[in-house]
């Protein structure tokens, strides 16, 4: 590719040419710099998060890395959404929203200056599946940089981490600890910069874009504030020239076979369950032929789980890393994976594995396998005709029945966890937070993490249409699909009503007779939207089904409570 090829150098003596030459020399550009191929360096750093904080200097990284490959950085600010700061208002309503937010910011940026490639400095659960998403949407040249996982401490000489914090509410209440050991915990839990230190949804992603082939080899999962993290943003600053000069874009390495071998390294550690409503947004955005539902059947029992890492079971993510990370967990799943699968070093998968090593350490094989497969299933039944999703990790009981109590709020499953009111062998079921009647995915997963706090985590099973945390465990399903808003079943639930889940069985039934079901069908009201403006009130208007990634598409909305039915399930 020749330099007059670059897309962002415009005709001299037109309009755009001439005011854009006039704010960039204003900048100091020279005419030299303004040959040179235009890289948006896409950064989310904020100060209202520990996992962004550190952002700033490794976006200074990559366009050191830019430069010296002869590229012209732009540093483009963007929202920056944080779960566990973002999820404090309307009840966790803004996050998943937040995600299409974040999209929809680099497209104005980067298509409105028509600038040449990006690198997209990936940290919290939304910003990785957001920057995929974003380059699957622009296709122009695109790499991704992990920012890595943070550093945590020890309180009474036992490890404390986020997580811990996350659950300590349920202990709080039960009486097992106090307002001051809490406070304690906070102290110690977050000692560095970057994302939870462990399997949750950031981790998961960042793992996912390796799988991808979206990332530098051997970049996640990677410590915030190890010099390995700072060594691959600056050769990922550099590389990105090359894709730009070599034109590789983003479809031409996220096809349907990458999302197959993502989703096979999914299984395999046990990713949190956001990353199939994530992966297939992806594949939406950039009209991919790939549907990750699907997959999760294809290689669900071919996959076994090769690492069990916190929440699902006892090792560190820092373990992972050492032991070769996601590189390595390719390298074991190899047989298993589309090796001819190009990625963003200009190498396919299996070029890229070729002298990979695994570590000693946490990362099993295929003939000696932590567990065997799957890691995640889909339910179905009358209760989720079109899906619900949980996660297996090291092992979950075959089946669980109980009777329901039914909450329309995270916050009322709160109150009744604090009031001691919730027992064993409840089916709690937690509706109508689902990407339409939430609007957003609104936040199951406190009250999640607050059971297990409680220590009932495998004394009852939650089911619910809302939001739930990678970090959560316990008998847990979610993503009820259709959900509460759109006239799934799950919305015709009753206290007192009978659930029965068989996870051999791979079903989720309420035990009512179809006569029963469609009477309460008919006796339920429209869903009316909530919202009457803001971007909560644009997102409920506008956002589809989960089973499509919960995208956003332009247009009237169509009527999804009728159509919920006729819709394919996942």
């Amino acid at each position: 590719m020749t330099k007059r090829d670059y897309r962002s150098n415009f005709e001299p003596g037109t309009t755009r040419w001439a005011i854009r030459r006039a704010q960039w020399r204003a900048l100091g550009l020279t005419d030299e710099d303004m040959q040179k191929p235009k890289i948006a360096v896409i950064n989310s750093s904020s100060e209202i998060s520990i996992c962004f904080s550190h952002l700033d200097e490794v976006a200074r990284i990559v366009k050191e890395g830019i430069r010296e490959a002869g590229g012209l950085p732009f540093e483009i600010k963007t929202t920056a959404p944080s779960d566990f700061i973002t999820g404090a208002g309307r009840g966790g309503r803004y996050l998943m929203p937040s995600r299409d937010l974040l999209v929809n910011d680099i497209e104005v940026a980067v298509e409105g200056a028509v600038l040449d490639g990006m690198v997209c400095l990936s940290s919290c659960d939304k910003t990785a599946p957001a920057h995929l998403m974003a380059a699957a949407r622009l296709n122009i040249p695109s790499i991704l940089v992990i920012g890595g996982y943070q550093a945590c401490g020890r309180l009474h000489n036992k490890p404390v981490d986020i997580e811990d914090v996350f659950e300590s509410v349920g202990e709080l209440a039960t009486g097992h600890i106090t307002t001051k050991d809490i406070e304690d915990m906070c102290e110690v839990a977050v000692l560095s910069p970057g994302v939870c230190a462990g399997m949750g949804t950031a981790n998961t992603m960042h793992i996912m874009a390796e799988a991808l082939g979206m990332t530098l080899p051997g970049s996640a999962p990677v410590a915030a504030s190890g010099q390995r993290m700072r060594d691959f943003a600056r050769e990922a600053g550099r590389r990105v020239v090359s894709l730009v000069n070599e034109n590789l874009r983003p479809r031409d390495i996220m096809t349907p076979a990458a999302f197959s071998n993502a989703m096979a390294v999914g299984l395999a550690v046990s990713g949190s369950i956001n990353m199939l409503r994530h992966l297939q947004a992806v594949a939406s955005e950039g009209e991919i032929d790939a549907n990750v539902y699907d997959l999760i059947h294809q290689l669900g029992q071919k996959v076994p789980l090769l690492c069990a890492i916190k929440p699902n079971g006892s090792g560190r993510i820092d373990e992972l890393e050492a032991s070769g990370g996601a590189r390595a967990v390719m390298k074991q799943l190899e047989s298993l994976l589309h090796r001819d699968v190009m990625t963003v070093t200009g190498r396919t998968v299996g070029e890229n594995l070729a002298d990979v090593t695994v570590g000693d350490g946490v990362i099993g094989s295929l003939d000696q396998p932590v567990r065997s497969g799957p890691s995640v299933v889909i339910l179905r039944g009358s209760l989720a005709p079109q899906g619900s999703i949980m996660k297996l990790g090291t092992g979950k009981a075959a089946a669980f029945r109980g009777q329901c109590r039914v909450f329309e709020s995270q916050e009322d499953a709160m109150a009744a966890l604090a009031r001691r009111e919730i027992k064993g062998g409840e089916v709690i079921v937690l509706r109508g937070l689902g990407a339409r009647g939430g609007p957003g995915v609104a936040s199951a997963s406190w009250f999640v993490a607050a059971v297990n706090g409680a220590h009932l985590g495998e004394e009852i099973a939650v089911i619910t249409d809302g939001q739930l945390s990678g970090l959560n465990r316990g008998f847990t399903i979610g993503q009820v699909m259709p959900e509460a808003a759109d006239g799934g079943p799950i919305a015709l639930v009753r206290d007192g009503d009978t659930v029965a889940i068989n996870v051999e069985a791979r079903t989720i039934d309420i035990e009512l007779s179809e006569s029963e079901l469609e009477h309460r069908r008919a006796a339920m009201p429209a869903f009316v939207p909530n919202e009457k403006a803001g971007w909560l009130a644009i997102y409920q208007d506008r956002v589809q089904p989960l089973t499509q990634g919960g995208t956003l598409k332009p247009g009237a909305r169509m009527d999804q409570s009728a159509t919920a039915q006729k819709q394919k399930s996942p």
